[in-house]
């Protein structure tokens, strides 16, 4: 493990247990009967702890989303061609994704990066290049990259986040784009959760039925040539993952580090959230899930990590859009604490105890 990457982790620290009962001793007393509200009073609650601010504050939002491409493709895993993955990231640029939409709605800034794609992008200055490689090599007949790449790749997203808190930050959201990304990531989520393949890989891009079981069929040989151990993390995202979910991972550690919360995305930022928390497993207080996938291995990766989805609303585009709106609930979460009157401020009575 290099200098950055540990001392990152040493970094991450428990949640502020003085804010928290502080924020909770508070949402106790605002006018509505106690927990009425839900879980946007919960969400606040560890929002104070990450902060270590008994009334949180989100004002400088930021969506960061990693595009690379997968070697495995070549194997007819997704319905759609590796080139795509450009053509999307222009699409970014462009401002006319879903993710683009739905974060000027949450008024949340979008960071597009080039973690690995296959091609030679067009210089724009919205574009951080960190390419690592133009994409991962096939998985299914050997290591998707070298070890010292996934290093790369997760030291990448600790740096890009860091520049990020560096311009004002008090949350983020997860993002990717990369044609086959499901296909590395139900293999991630089956090394990390120890459930089969078929039970953790979904239809990703809408492939048909016959092409579903082929990718079931190359995720398991993929797993049978490369033997990842879950107990070597970075092994893991080296041998069946990619350069965008190990950037992902990175994102969460270094954000984890400034205490800084993370809204993850669906699959693919879950199956980064399986390989930072194995690095540091105290991340996991630090992440908020934003939503459900209908990807199968989504809820698998929820369940291991003990996160509960603010949202299910059916959605698998990835990108970052399920993350924009955990975001806005978390703003919303802040607002109620920080902006709601109490009983003795209102003058409303509270709750009698004899009644």
């Amino acid at each position: 493990m290099t200098r950055l990457l540990a001392d990152t982790i040493s970094l991450i620290k428990p949640l502020d247990a003085e804010a928290m009962a502080k924020a909770r001793a508070r949402q106790d007393i605002l006018t509505k009967p106690q927990g009425s509200l839900g879980r946007l009073e919960e969400l606040s609650i560890q929002l104070a702890g990450i902060q270590a601010k008994p009334i949180p504050r989100i004002n400088h939002k930021a969506i960061i989303t990693m595009a690379a491409d997968h070697g495995v493709v070549a194997e007819g895993v997704s319905a759609y061609p590796k080139e795509v993955t450009a053509q999307m990231v222009y699409n970014f640029l462009g401002g006319g994704a879903g993710i683009n939409v739905i974060a000027r709605q949450v008024g949340a800034r979008v960071i597009v990066v080039d973690m690995g794609v296959a091609a030679e992008l067009k210089a724009n200055p919205q574009l951080l290049s960190r390419k690592v490689a133009y994409g991962t090599r096939n998985m299914a007949l050997g290591p998707a990259m070298t070890d010292e790449q996934a290093v790369k790749a997760i030291e990448t997203g600790i740096e890009i986040v860091t520049a990020e808190v560096a311009k004002g930050l008090d949350i983020v959201g997860s993002g990717d784009m990369g044609i086959g990304n499901t296909t590395a990531s139900s293999a991630i989520c089956a090394v990390m959760t120890g459930r089969p393949v078929t039970a953790v890989t979904g239809r990703g891009t809408g492939i048909a039925d016959e092409q579903f079981r082929h990718k079931v069929t190359v995720i398991e040989r993929a797993l049978a040539v490369n033997r990842p151990d879950p107990k070597q993390p970075l092994a893991v995202l080296a041998k069946v993952g990619g350069f965008e979910i190990g950037g992902l991972a990175g994102v969460m550690l270094g954000a984890a580090a400034h205490r800084i919360p993370v809204v993850i995305d669906g699959f693919i930022s879950g199956a980064a959230a399986l390989i930072a928390t194995a690095l540091s497993p105290g991340l996991k207080d630090f992440l908020i899930a934003a939503h459900v996938s209908v990807e199968p291995g989504h809820q698998w990766v929820l369940q291991h990590l003990g996160l509960k989805p603010l949202l299910d609303l059916n959605m698998r585009l990835g990108e970052g859009t399920g993350a924009a709106l955990g975001i806005f609930l978390s703003e919303t979460a802040t607002k109620v604490l920080a902006e709601m009157s109490t009983f003795a401020e209102a003058g409303v009575s509270e709750r009698s105890e004899t009644a």
